[in-house]
């Protein structure tokens, strides 16, 4: 497999930071403002406000599914199915944001 220069993007994180330009090889590295690795969205501000927009998006979208295909609405059936397929996408990367 041959490494992909043009996926390389440079992240300047932190306050103060004088935000040089990069080299890969002979050309220079694309700057960006965030970037997603593991399903985890990183800014330059280390915020998490957009992760979470996202995550909210994902989980109302799933409980929008399970609402609209379910015949049956009793507690135990929704509990459930909010435990197997909502919850994990709320709780993915909550280590990564306060270990």
């Amino acid at each position: 497999m041959r490494f992909n220069k043009g996926k390389c993007r440079g992240l300047h994180l932190g306050r103060n930071n004088p935000m040089y330009q990069y080299r890969l090889g002979v050309g220079l590295l694309e700057s960006s403002s965030s970037e997603k690795d593991l399903g985890i969205l990183v800014d330059k501000k280390l915020t998490m406000r957009h992760q979470c927009a996202l995550v909210a998006k994902e989980a109302n979208r799933i409980l929008g599914s399970i609402k609209k295909s379910m015949a049956s609405r009793s507690r135990e059936v929704i509990v459930s199915f909010y435990s197997a397929l909502v919850r994990p996408h709320l709780a993915y990367c909550v280590q990564f944001w306060a270990p």
